[in-house]
């Protein structure tokens, strides 16, 4: 899930200084890494400067927390295997989340001619920190991304509105492409269910318990060698009662019900709101490049919009992916299968884009 929290202080020591060793090895290179810019990012004078803002402006920039579903996560933990596609497959959600964000969300408004407009802008330094453990001693493999509160080569803050309008999508766009990367890079089997829930294929439930993410009190922040968390999930693995197999995976690529049902209630519909539909029905994950291609083939007049006001769709046009598809709908069909020769006849293109993986 994606969090963000609002930074005041230029002080990025409690990021620098976290080397994140719990994961050493199992992801390429150091914890900081450069989403956008170059540096060093163990230097807290260079990860500073990712923070830009006015003299007016008391927010210097945000903190994007983005953490993999739990059963990711624990599978780092006990598959020594996956783990390191599992850390892979997070950093390549955490950039497609970021490219979303910049993409869509990422605005300054101007004001002229007595009315105000929606200037689309983008960030020059962007940095990230990739962990695998949380203040509790259990796997919890999550990034701190930072970004600036003021885009390049503008005199103004980024409407904030914005940022956390799209953070639902963002996620979604986030846990698709986790969910896509895993399985097509590793041997464990990820999908996600109608109730919304990641599932690992194969793993028992008492994982979940043993490992549930949630503690009275937040201890201190500590910092833990590989050998010191690799020992603690060993000795926590000794309580480990088993609970019960998660059910095998649904043969849909695509959940034509979970997306006509996204926008159940919805009285305003916008673009933001069918991509977070559509990455979550993709029941085994798909790129972001995929997600955002089926939308703009779907609803081209929307394919320029961004911000916080963007333009809404009636239910009747949300609902609508393809007419053979609208046409299975109606009839109640429970299984929709969607694979590629589907979305051809329907009209939908499923494009892939090749993305440089060099940061990984």
């Amino acid at each position: 899930m994606i969090h963000v929290f609002v930074r005041r202080s230029t002080d990025v020591d409690y990021l620098t200084q976290d080397r994140g060793d719990e994961i050493a090895g199992l992801r390429r290179g150091e914890a900081g890494w450069w989403l956008r810019g170059t540096g060093d990012a163990e230097s807290s004078a260079d990860v500073a400067t990712v923070l830009q803002t006015t003299a007016r402006a008391s927010v210097v920039g945000y903190d994007v927390v983005v953490a993999a579903p739990r059963p990711l996560s624990i599978l780092v933990a006990i598959d020594e295997a996956c783990a390191p596609g599992v850390v892979a497959a997070h950093r390549a959600g955490v950039l497609a989340a970021i490219d979303y964000l910049e993409d869509r969300a990422l605005v300054v408004r101007q004001r002229a001619d007595g009315g105000e407009y929606l200037r689309a802008a983008s960030w020059s330094r962007v940095v990230g920190y990739t962990h695998g453990i949380n203040r509790s001693g259990e796997p919890h493999l999550h990034d701190h991304v930072l970004i600036g509160a003021r885009p390049l080569h503008e005199s103004t803050v980024a409407d904030s509105r914005s940022l956390f309008a799209h953070l639902p999508a963002a996620d979604a766009i986030y846990r698709s492409t986790l969910r896509f990367e895993v399985n097509q890079h590793t041997s464990a089997r990820v999908w996600r269910s109608f109730a919304g829930v990641e599932v690992v294929t194969g793993l028992d439930e008492g994982y979940r318990a043993l490992w549930g993410g949630h503690a009275d009190e937040r201890g201190p922040k500590t910092a833990w060698t590989r050998d010191e968390a690799v020992a603690r999930w060993r000795a926590d693995r000794h309580r480990f009662e088993p609970m019960s197999m998660p059910a095998e995976p649904p043969r849909r690529e695509f959940d034509a019900h979970g997306y006509a049902a996204a926008f159940e209630g919805a009285s305003r519909i916008t673009r933001r709101d069918l991509v977070k539909a559509y990455a979550d029905a993709s029941t085994f994950g798909a790129e972001a490049p995929a997600v955002h291609a089926a939308i703009d083939e779907l609803h081209p007049h929307l394919r320029v919009a961004r911000g916080v006001d963007e333009r809404p769709l009636r239910l009747v046009q949300a609902r609508r992916l393809a007419p053979e598809l609208s046409q299975e709908l109606a009839r109640g069909a429970r299984d929709v299968v969607i694979d590629d020769r589907y979305l051809e006849r329907a009209g939908v293109s499923r494009l892939r884009e090749s993305r440089n993986r060099s940061e990984w």
